[in-house]
């Protein structure tokens, strides 16, 4: 399909891409109406990386990592689950998680926390107690790292000042005593205590270390704004009823296109063509009418759009049959009431106004309707002509000049047989003689044989298809069914394209017009099609 296709779909379906709007901006003014108001508070915090090594372009890119990963952190059920608890809420942490949002500030190591409520207060205090509780846990969390390390310096710092305390008190008792061995005593227990202080003092700076590294190697997270009670989130009433109807614009799209997909009906010169191998020779439009006479626009009304477009069928029809003449041409259509009749009333006249001598054959030989349109008596005709034999008093005259008709006549019980008797064929050649063309209405080629019987003996068979109503398998077993007969489908018409779709039919009219006589006319049309 071209875009023009799609624009003209669009416009036939217009409707239901309206009513869907409006259904979307419905639902949307209803929803804002009845749902709660919902308000959200944000706070942010700064995420200060350990100082564990001079700041540089890698360690500013591993700071925005770390801020991303804090803000997943931000999430966790341990922190949520301490929150429901310390607020008493009422809903549990899964629901909380639904309603928080933590985004990371780019290019920065903050993140915007912020929480949707309908209660703006409460909104604001879940907001700064989730951040209270994250900052505790993530303090013990970093603290638990060194926790045992400093635990064991600890326990061997007290160890070693209790070895110094009882040394230096035993020296202090010995201190008035004057003999040898207590000198030697406290010679060695000096010694001792010299060990003793070398031996605390190794411990006290590992345990510095242990505090420097920890305090080197922990990322402090500090609140840089707290929450204040929320405002009213989401998108404004307009924004709102805006979206609707795109929505619902875009859902009536999809359904047009999908109808559309679905359809097996035809409705564009293109399909007709893909389906049965054969050109669209003519696109006409609806006729509007009160009597069977009305039905002849070419002469009520040949002004007209529709007027026109039979005559471009007509040149089309010559065109097809430059390389390969046709004397003899059947219309028929696949099934009933998609126009045939009309159609080959028209474009007899047509011809016959060109200038040609058309004899106007009416084979349907169980409904037939061409001596209505020209309001001729239908007693004698075809039937009595393959009675009788010869022409004379069996063509009535249709007071245009060059087009003269032949009436079924009285209907025979057995028109299949009678179609393919000798004495049709004889008939055929005897019209031949007295007409540059020869036009048969024959019934639908699906309901019975006659039309593939007139298929076989004629030069070419044109086949009316009825848009938007004539299914796509009818359209393939009717090219099958003239094929299997051997008759020679020259071409298609599309008939009844409704002037509901704004410019669809005058847009094939004219790009079918113009393909033959290269410029856009219309010779002045004097009805609404």
């Amino acid at each position: 399909m071209e875009l023009r296709d799609y624009l003209a779909l669009l416009r036939r379906w217009w409707w239901l891409i309206v009513i869907l709007t409006l259904v979307g901006v419905g639902g949307a003014f209803g929803i804002n109406y009845f749902r709660d108001p919902v308000y959200e508070a944000a706070t942010t915090i700064l995420i200060n990386q350990a100082p564990g090594s001079l700041p540089d372009a890698d360690s500013v890119l591993q700071g925005q990592r770390v801020a991303a990963t804090y803000a997943e952190l931000l999430h966790q059920r341990p922190v949520l689950e301490e929150v429901v608890t310390n607020l008493s809420l009422t809903v549990n942490p899964d629901d909380l998680e639904r309603d928080i949002r933590v985004t990371p500030i780019r290019d920065t190591n903050l993140l915007e926390l912020a929480v949707q409520n309908t209660d703006p207060d409460l909104a604001a205090t879940i907001a700064n107690e989730i951040v209270r509780v994250f900052i505790e846990q993530n303090i013990e969390y970093q603290a638990s790292r060194y926790a045992s390390q400093r635990e064991d310096l600890e326990t061997e710092l007290a160890s070693a000042q209790g070895n110094i305390t009882e040394t230096e008190a035993n020296l202090q008792a010995l201190e008035s005593d004057t003999s040898s061995e207590a000198t030697a005593e406290r010679n060695r227990l000096q010694g001792l205590l010299a060990e003793y202080r070398r031996s605390y003092a190794t411990l006290l700076q590992s345990y510095e270390e242990v505090r420097l590294a920890e305090a080197q190697t922990t990322d402090m997270v500090t609140v840089v704004e707290y929450a204040l009670p929320g405002e009213q989130a989401g998108y404004g009433l307009p924004v709102i009823l805006a979206l609707g109807g795109i929505l619902g614009a875009m859902a009536g799209a999809g359904i047009v296109f999908l109808l559309e997909n679905l359809r097996d009906t035809v409705s564009s010169p293109e399909e007709v063509e893909q389906l049965t191998g054969a050109s669209t020779l003519g696109v006409i439009g609806v006729i509007q009418v009160n009597s069977p006479a009305d039905a002849l626009v070419t002469v009520t009304r040949p002004r007209s759009s529709i007027a026109e477009a039979y005559r471009v069928l007509r040149a089309n029809v010559e065109f097809s049959a430059i390389n390969d003449p046709v004397h003899t041409v059947v219309v028929t259509s696949g099934t009933p009431s998609e126009g045939k009749t009309t159609t080959i009333a028209n474009l007899a006249t047509a011809f016959a106004q060109a200038g040609k001598r058309v004899i106007l054959v009416d084979t349907d030989l169980r409904h037939p309707s061409l001596h209505k349109i020209f309001q001729q008596s239908n007693r004698r005709g075809v039937t009595t002509a393959l009675a009788e034999g010869g022409l004379s008093n069996h063509l009535a005259p249709t007071g245009m000049k060059n087009l003269y008709l032949m009436p079924s006549g009285p209907l025979p019980p057995n028109p299949a047989e009678l179609l393919s008797a000798p004495r049709m064929a004889q008939l055929i050649e005897a019209l031949k003689a007295h007409a540059d063309l020869v036009f048969f209405d024959s019934p639908p080629v699906l309901a019975v044989a006659d039309a593939t019987i007139l298929a076989s003996v004629c030069d070419g068979t044109l086949l009316v298809v009825h848009t938007d109503t004539t299914r796509i398998g009818t359209i393939v077993r009717s090219k099958e069914q003239i094929a299997q007969a051997g008759g020679r489908l020259m071409g298609t018409v599309l008939n009844r394209v409704s002037s509901s779709r704004d410019g669809y039919y005058y847009y094939y009219y004219h790009k079918y017009y113009n393909k033959y006589y290269g410029s856009d006319s219309d010779s002045g049309a004097e009805e609404e099609v």
